[in-house]
């Protein structure tokens, strides 16, 4: 039976303690292990244990690993699906700088909030980078290239147009929607709208490249909204979803005509197990015919 004056020094990993009982010590290295020693005191008063964590000495600390790259502190980009709100379209041209890019100007005052040059916002599902912004006339400019252009619905965009907007998701953020990466895959078209009670039936037709990849009860994003399918229409070339009376209020998609374009996401899950399967395919079929 251990003493009250009676203690273990134990070299434990860290995987194999709760992180509550672990704050790492100091450091302004963002590529380095950390080794701590623990002091391990048994009390015969109670059954606590007590985990006291100790600095090893210098030289006895892993090394800094030295192929990685010190981390910035900037997230790589990656959004919910949950519109935060509708901003409006206040200037879509060039860019001004002889360069030939284009640009678009949006009003806003959510995404607004803490912004800094270089963040994303999502727009209409887009993952682009603020440029500009002027917080007095609550507005912030973002860059478009020739491949956003061409694949989404971006350009189509006029004066006033509203825009589902979406800040990319911080680490302590709640994940309501499904993983969206503002990286659209193609336009989609709405095929009609239909009433049901305050609910509303929204049929898109899509491209058979990405129809593929949508599935009955499967997330998809359209216009940047975290959607559920209810049902995919493979003759048609359409699946439909429903918008309940609060999300109708929320998003731009409602206020669409039929003909209308939507930018779609397709779950990135289903094009990552499709690619892992043709592999295992094509590994098979070159041991068979060798």
């Amino acid at each position: 039976m251990a003493t009250a004056s009676s203690s273990a020094r134990l070299h434990l990993p860290l995987a194999r303690l709760e992180p509550s009982l672990l704050v790492p010590p100091p450091t302004n290295a963002c590529n380095c292990h950390f080794s701590v020693s623990y002091s391990l005191s048994l009390k015969p008063s109670s059954s606590s244990i007590f985990l006291k964590p100790l600095l090893l000495p210098r030289s006895l600390r892993s090394k800094p690993l030295k192929n990685r790259a010190p981390r910035s502190g900037a997230f790589t980009c990656l959004f919910t699906g949950i519109v935060e709100e509708m901003g409006h379209v206040e200037r879509l041209g060039p860019s001004g700088d002889d360069d030939g890019g284009t640009e678009m100007r949006i009003a806003a005052s959510t995404v607004l909030e803490g912004v800094q040059l270089g963040d994303s916002i999502a727009v209409n599902g887009t993952c682009l980078t603020v440029s500009h912004f002027d917080p007095g006339a609550s507005t912030f400019t973002v860059g478009l290239s020739p491949e956003t252009l061409r694949r989404t619905a971006l350009g189509e965009l006029g004066l006033g147009s509203p825009v589902n907007l979406e800040r990319a998701l911080q680490p302590i953020s709640r994940m309501g929607g499904h993983i969206v990466q503002g990286h659209v895959d193609g336009t989609g078209e709405i095929a009609s709208f239909v009433p049901e009670g305050d609910s509303l039936w929204v049929k898109v037709r899509a491209t058979p490249e990405l129809l593929r990849y949508v599935v009955p009860k499967g997330f998809i994003a359209v216009d940047g909204t975290s959607l559920t399918v209810v049902k995919v229409y493979e003759e048609e070339g359409c699946f439909d979803f429903m918008l309940v009376a609060y999300t109708q209020q929320k998003v731009v998609i409602p206020l669409k005509k039929v003909g209308d374009k939507v930018n779609l996401e397709v779950d990135i899950l289903g094009k990552y197990v499709e690619k892992l399967l043709r592999g295992r395919f094509d590994d098979h079929s070159a041991a068979t015919s060798s």
